[in-house]
């Protein structure tokens, strides 16, 4: 990941990471068992980059286009309240979060991986897309992940953010 001043800058006044799921928290793939049941695979260091975030003060939300009792619970183990499931227009539900909040877009940073993120990622302040996005995403980012969703890529953008906020770069 190639991080300019601006990145730096941009990244060390964020104070809500917003994230799609499927695709940016999982590597994408929907997996279901012969019963309706759902798995996704979540990625650890993803996971602990969220607590870490979410210690140094940074608020961390969920928007996602699906519905899933896994996401809940990862959530909820991670300690994350604003979930935010079956949600078709992205920027909407943002602009309320953030009114709700009273954050201004300026200090939000969405991370996405396709089309259906794009109009919430125009909205804020450091649109990120994940290594594998799909290229409309990739070019409405202002970064773009060296990890590909569910492999890190989440863990990366929250090392950009801590770094940033410290005064120091912690990527490369």
């Amino acid at each position: 990941m190639s991080v300019d001043d601006l990145i730096i800058a941009r990244a060390g006044q964020i104070r809500l990471l917003v994230l799609d799921v499927d695709g940016v928290l999982t590597d994408g793939r929907l997996i279901l068992g012969p019963n309706g049941e759902e798995y996704k695979a979540f990625h650890v260091r993803d996971g602990h980059g969220l607590v870490m975030l979410r210690n140094d003060g940074v608020d961390v939300a969920i928007i996602t286009g699906r519905k899933s009792t896994v996401v809940e619970r990862r959530m909820a183990e991670l300690g994350i309240v604003e979930v935010h499931q079956g949600i078709k227009d992205k920027a909407a539900c943002l602009l309320d979060l953030l009114a709700r909040r009273s954050i201004a877009a300026a200090n939000v940073c969405y991370v996405g991986d396709d089309v259906p993120d794009c109009a919430a990622m125009r909205l804020v302040g450091l649109p990120v897309a994940v290594a594998d996005a799909s290229s409309e995403a990739a070019s409405t980012a202002q970064l773009v992940t060296r990890r590909a969703g569910g492999n890190g890529a989440v863990r990366e953008v929250c090392d950009l953010i801590l770094g940033a906020r410290e005064g120091q770069m912690a990527v490369q």
